[in-house]
């Protein structure tokens, strides 16, 4: 499928667009980036693996402008798989990744500073991976997305990588708004392979 997302012609280039999509269940998450047709108009190719609302959020920054996100509902009809249970290890692997999710507080409390730590291993030999390379611009990327019914723009949250941090390690700092189940994706680039790393918290 095609996705069209038209944004107001601004005078000023776009410092950066990128699209993440899941399906409100959270199961499916695919993070893209629209190629620039012109006068305000994008447009990207997505997949959508089953049947289920989907939700693509339009994350995006004007050169001297804030952070900016808009949304849009695909839905995608037909019986949808089951949900799986939600899985809350804190260390799990991905590809040739080995993850483990750390946290500033033993209890995320609504509202306030968290600091989230991802301490990445080789799957392999155990090690602290060499390859590790920026991944647009920074050394991460965060998505945090509440559970919810329908998902809307008050459930997304985007974080940026810390700078100067141990070199295995990617932190991000961001605050939970509500109290609820919060599935993260964190993002890393290892030699040009994007990892993507799922976790789910509970926030009090």
């Amino acid at each position: 499928m095609i996705v069209v997302i038209l944004m107001k012609p601004y005078p000023v280039p776009l410092f950066k667009l990128f699209v993440p999509y899941l399906g409100d269940d959270l199961q499916s998450f695919q993070h893209i980036h629209p190629a620039y047709k012109g006068n305000g108009r994008f447009e990207v190719q997505v997949y959508f693996p089953y049947s289920s609302n989907y939700t693509l959020f339009s994350d995006y920054k004007v050169a001297g402008k804030a952070e900016q996100v808009s949304v849009l509902k695909a839905p995608v009809p037909g019986q949808s798989p089951a949900k799986p249970k939600i899985d809350l290890a804190t260390t799990k692997t991905f590809d040739n990744t080995q993850v483990n999710l750390k946290l500033s507080k033993s209890e995320i409390q609504a509202g306030q500073e968290v600091h989230l730590i991802f301490n990445l291993q080789d799957a392999a030999t155990k090690k602290p991976p060499t390859d590790l390379k920026p991944y647009l611009g920074e050394r991460g990327h965060l998505v945090i997305l509440k559970q919810s019914s329908t998902l809307t723009q008050a459930d997304y949250i985007h974080a940026h990588a810390m700078k100067n941090t141990p070199n295995h390690e990617v932190h991000f700092i961001t605050r939970f708004p509500k109290p609820g189940k919060y599935k993260m994706w964190g993002q890393f680039n290892r030699n040009g392979k994007i990892i993507t790393a799922d976790f789910w918290v509970t926030v009090i």
